[in-house]
């Protein structure tokens, strides 16, 4: 399918959003399809949870990302909603480093069709911990990018914060010496919300140019938007031995829209014997 008969070509989306991340959303939107990202306002997404535990988030976060789409299209009446959603942890293999993970949900209501994009990565400032003393205050907002990344200043990592959204030396001074005074010591974090956290921004562009890909991508038989991998097939053979390894040796695609799955096999060399639980066990 040529761009210029691409069913989303030249359309307008619909995102809820009040954290602006629309400013890392657009601009891979508009590239290729031309599609206008239309911010939705008037709801509060914080009501699906929030990350400074005013409100527990519900669910999985594919399912608020979804519920936020959804949420978009009815707001705005338009037909395509996008929602997006952030998480923050250990990283899945050893646990040791920060790591964010970034959802981007398509819904197209009349398609009845979900695109799902992603991007995760130890590229964040994510960090908390309890400080004692101002000159520990100051050294922790240092190393987390402070004043241009927002800290947030709470009596403990389970207590309603103090105040959040903090980019200014005297608004953090003042939060600290609060909670010192009542506390003896004060929870610092890094405020992970997108508006006050430009590295968590450039993971969210991330993930919206692969979603800018996906829908570009069209299944063969139906046309649908959003062909594209659905899973990696284990199984690449070991340069050594030969014996599959845990790497991929090919890919599963999917259509959303028709169901149409094709398995195609990755030209890649074979596995490096690091990989092989029999020459490397």
């Amino acid at each position: 399918m040529s761009a210029g008969s691409h069913p989303y070509r030249l359309g307008r989306a619909a995102l809820l959003t009040q954290h602006g991340k629309e400013a890392a959303i657009s601009a891979p939107l508009a590239q290729g399809l031309e599609i206008e990202v239309v911010r939705v306002e008037g709801y509060d997404t914080d009501r699906l949870g929030t990350f400074t535990r005013d409100v527990p988030r519900a669910g999985t976060q594919l399912e608020a990302a979804r519920s936020k789409a959804a949420l978009a299209q009815q707001l705005s009446g338009l037909p395509w909603g996008l929602g997006s959603e952030g998480s923050f942890g250990p990283d899945p293999v050893l646990g040791m480093t920060a790591w964010n993970v970034e959802l981007l949900v398509w819904l197209d209501a009349e398609r009845r069709l979900e695109v799902v994009a992603t991007a995760a990565g130890p590229e964040t400032n994510y960090r908390q911990g309890w400080i004692e003393d101002w000159p520990q205050a100051e050294a922790f907002a240092a190393a987390v990018g402070f004043p241009s990344h927002a800290l947030i200043v709470s009596p403990g990592p389970e207590a309603a914060p103090v105040a959040k959204g903090i980019t200014e030396t005297a608004t953090l001074a003042h939060a600290f010496a609060l909670a010192i005074s009542r506390h003896g010591r004060a929870w610092l974090e890094t405020d992970m919300r997108a508006h006050g956290n430009p590295t968590r921004m450039a993971m969210i562009a991330r993930a919206a140019r692969q979603l800018a890909q996906r829908l570009e991508s069209c299944c063969p038989r139906c046309g649908a938007p959003g062909w594209w991998p659905a899973g990696a097939i284990p199984g690449r053979p070991c340069a050594d031995c030969g014996a599959p390894t845990a790497l991929a040796a090919a890919q599963r695609w999917h259509c959303g829209g028709c169901a149409l799955e094709e398995l195609r096999h990755l030209e890649a060399g074979p596995a490096d014997p690091n990989h092989c639980e029999y020459c490397n066990p």
